[in-house]
């Protein structure tokens, strides 16, 4: 066994088994030892964090003078190192937070977290071999009793709860990422390669697999498995005090989501697909008709001419003008007069038949089969043609400027990238630098999302990207994209199990993670619930977890319909469009929370409840930031659903009734006025932001029908016996200008005296381009105590019998309700409720 040491905080020098190694100050601590033909690296990057790699040992002498490699996953490679280290014995490292032990013979390295008391040994990694190859690593189970994260993979259980403890997780094809046959449906498989390992309490780590090949990992006995036969292998190892801690440091290892344009967070209609522009004004019309706010519209592949056979236009990313004249025209005249944008779909193929084809080919942008070949060719359902190979630079700049850029100029607000497993492809392929696929299959996706990153950034384009995607892997969220789950088959079983994939693919890095709402491939309809009553449970569901609320089918014969004002119960649907959009200022504030604090958007209730056991396998339940939380509807017409609250009080958002929780399951109505609705509950001491929604509501911008924009802001302060704060966070909705510092936020905090609560509205902190300088401002008290009097900055307001537009009243649910009236933004307002 040999090992080297080089860098650290202070200078000096040892011989080990003849080597001099040495420490520089400031730099990364690394070493390395060697057994049985293999050299395992150490690198110690920060007080909580360290990265390892395992291979052959090379010929000649281990040098430590290059970090570890990493993979287009990794976001952060500029570490620190650990503030201070020890060295207790030639084969231990000691950071404060972390110790690692290397079994010198064995090549096995033991994680214990420092922090705890008294210390807590969390794991022993060892080589795996097969025959004398190594092949995967093992990790001892010790007090691990529940395991998270591993990205995409459905799974047939029978229920929407459950971790991945016990069971196995495998890849979805020989490279990876793939679609899956599920239930009727093809559903996404997407390696996200982060673990979380959690035991008793707050006891976890959290590991990293920085590998582009397939992976296996069994959770079935001690000790679990991680299977691949891609040599070397690198992974890092993390510690943290709890599972929030873990995965904010996932997120600043692979990058952190930017805020999706604004109107992400309102409904998108779609459907494969929208035959051209006048069957598009159809579904206005019946959304306008019935005064339902709508954000946009998903465009299929028709919108470039479809793919007939013989005559495919797929990769021409031209407008086929037969079907959508004017498309510029049109996409203003839907922006300017509906507040309606547009997202078009682009897929990674090709056709030999498309227009564009011989100049995608004379420009080198596709897939060769050998280094100066001809590109490689598919004959599938989409035509005959190739794939772009989006890992050459030059390639994907030049798909991006003479294929997308003109989408953008004319007014498309994101892109929809289909197909990008890849679905189809030739194992011999040479991409750039010659890789072969197996290199770049799990990668294919994030190179993709990368390009319209880039472009957009090259092409000095004001507007944020957004990227809505069926594939991808860690890192995927750094480039603006948002998940769905594939082609999913419309019945229950497949609707509870995409609520338990969210649960994972939310704590894998991926806040904005959706699905095809009502189910895409609808042959099959549950025979009790019906198309009707399915869609109807599906959309009330995902209006409180899907960016964005995106209902499609497969239609191309104009059998289904997508639109919540053409399938469905009309009433359930349209109590569900409203509450999204009441909504959106919250949600449009955690995706602000999400990028600056790496906070998720919709948390399994094991992120804020990790020391409750028995919210550790819901996956029913979503949190909504910290203060918001949701159960899934599986049943159009149960007497009840039965709820989980952690300990502490809990507000029924619906109805006002509070509840404090030891820990207890209740049951609740799961309709609301007849209609169908999640059940849906706030912490005690919430400040929730919402947006009034009326008949006259556009979209999420706040524009109207009449032309003007409401910018009222609507505080909803829940107390019963805890005080609390939220700050609201805004922006324009739509440049980069908030990564400038171009964002407005207003604190508002609330406590209570005795016999008061008192609210305080902060004044505005920061502005940004259109920032209004006052607005409407309500405020809604829900809480236990009765109220008899309320003062604004110390002045009794009068009590209204009506909505008068300024005072204060008691809804019949007991909600009292404050009508400020017009408020500048940088003054202080304070609201006294007397008991």
């Amino acid at each position: 066994m040999t090992r080297f040491r080089l860098a650290a905080l202070t200078l000096i020098l040892c011989v080990l088994t003849g080597v001099i190694a040495g420490q520089a100050q400031g730099e990364v601590y690394r070493a390395a030892f060697s057994a049985n033909g293999y050299t395992l690296i150490v690198e110690v990057l920060d007080d909580d964090l360290a990265h390892f790699e395992l291979a052959v040992t090379p010929e000649g002498a281990t040098t430590l003078d290059a970090p570890i490699a990493t993979s287009l996953m990794i976001a952060k490679t500029d570490y620190p190192g650990a503030t201070s280290l020890e060295f207790p014995s030639t084969d231990v490292i000691q950071t404060p937070e972390m110790r690692i032990e290397v079994d010198s013979a064995a090549l096995c390295v033991t994680v214990t977290d420092r922090t705890r008391e008294p210390e807590l040994t969390l794991t022993t990694i060892c080589p795996l071999e097969d025959d004398g190859a190594l092949n995967g690593l093992s990790f001892a189970q010790m007090g691990t009793t529940d395991i998270y994260g591993l990205g995409e993979r459905f799974r047939a259980r029978g229920g929407t709860d459950g971790t991945w403890m016990g069971e196995r997780r495998m890849p979805g094809n020989q490279y990876g990422n793939a679609q899956t046959g599920f239930n009727g449906g093809n559903v996404a498989n997407a390696q996200f390669p982060i673990l979380y390992a959690l035991g008793e309490g707050t006891n976890n780590y959290a590991a990293f697999i920085d590998s582009v090949a397939p992976l296996g990992w069994a959770f079935t006995a001690d000790p679990f498995t991680m299977m691949t036969r891609v040599v070397p292998l690198r992974w890092y190892v993390m510690t943290g005090s709890d599972l929030r801690d873990l995965r904010a440091d996932y997120m600043e290892l692979t990058g952190v989501p930017p805020v999706p344009p604004q109107q992400m967070f309102g409904l998108w209609l779609s459907e494969y697909g929208y035959d051209n522009w006048d069957e598009l004004l159809y579904v206005l019309d019946s959304m306008r008709e019935e005064n339902f706010p709508l954000d946009g519209f998903v465009l299929d592949l028709l919108w470039f001419g479809g793919i007939e056979t013989g005559a495919s236009q797929m990769g021409a990313l031209a407008w086929d003008e037969g079907a959508f004249p004017e498309p510029a025209a049109m996409i203003a005249q839907l922006r300017d007069e509906y507040g309606i944008g547009i997202m078009t779909i682009e897929e990674p193929y090709v056709s030999e038949t498309a227009r564009g084809y011989a100049d995608a080919l004379a420009a080198g942008v596709l897939v060769p089969q050998c280094d100066g070949c001809d590109p490689v060719r598919f004959d599938e359902w989409w035509g005959i043609g190739s794939m772009v190979d989006f890992t050459n630079p030059d390639a994907a700049a030049w798909w991006h400027d003479q294929r997308r850029q003109h989408l953008i100029d004319a007014g498309v607000m994101a892109h929809w990238t289909d197909l990008g497993e890849p679905e189809d492809y030739d194992p011999s392929g040479y991409y750039y630098g010659g890789a072969d696929h197996a290199s770049v299959h799990n990668l294919y996706n994030l190179y993709w999302s990368r390009s319209v990153w880039e472009g957009y950034q090259r092409s000095a384009v004001e507007r944020r990207p957004f990227v809505m995607s069926r594939s991808g892997t860690s890192g995927s969220q750094r480039y603006g994209v948002a998940m769905w789950s594939g082609d999913i088959a419309a019945n229950l079983a497949s609707l509870s199990e995409q609520m338990n994939v969210q649960m994972q693919m939310s704590l894998s890095g991926i806040d904005y993670f959706g699905s095809d709402v009502g189910g895409f491939f609808r042959q099959g309809i549950d025979p009790i619930l019906g198309m009707d009553g399915l869609y109807t449970l599906w959309y009330a569901n995902s209006a409180l977890t899907d960016v964005p609320l995106r209902p499609h089918t497969f239609n191309v014969q104009n059998f289904y319909a997508t639109a919540p004002t053409l399938v469905g119960d009309l009433a359930s649907n349209c109590a569900n469009t409203i509450l999204r959009y009441e909504l959106s200022p919250y949600l449009y504030t955690l995706a602000h929370r999400a990028y600056q604090f790496s906070e998720p958007a919709f948390p399994p209730l094991v992120y804020y409840f990790q020391d409750d056991a028995a919210a550790r396998t819901i996956g029913s339940q979503k949190m909504i930031g910290s203060q918001m939380m949701m159960a899934v509807l599986t049943d159009y017409t149960p007497e009840a659903t039965t709820v989980y609250l952690p300990s502490g009080g809990w507000f029924n958002y619906r109805t006002g009734e509070f509840y404090e929780s030891t820990g207890s399951s209740i049951e609740v109505a799961p309709t609301v006025e007849r209609t169908a609705q999640a059940p849906l509950f706030v912490r005690d001491g919430a400040v929730i932001p919402l947006m009034r929604v009326d008949d006259m509501t556009l979209n999420t911008l706040g524009q109207r029908t009449d032309g003007t924009i409401d910018n009222s802001i609507v505080f909803a302060v829940y107390h019963a016996a805890q005080d609390g704060s939220f700050t609201l966070i805004e922006d324009d909705g739509e440049t980069m200008a908030y990564q400038d510092g171009a964002i407005r936020e207003t604190r508002v905090d609330h406590q209570a005296s005795e016999g008061a609560i008192t609210v305080t509205v902060n004044p505005a902190s920061g502005t940004y381009d259109g920032a209004p300088t006052e607005r409407d401002l309500e405020i809604r008290l829900i809480s236990p105590m009765p109220v008899s009097q309320v003062l604004i900055n110390g002045e009794a307001m009068p009590r209204m019998t009506a909505d008068s537009g300024y005072g204060w009243m008691i809804r019949s649910d007991g909600t009292v309700i404050v009508l400020a009236g017009v408020v500048p933004v940088d003054q202080a307002l304070t609201i006294t409720f007397v008991e």
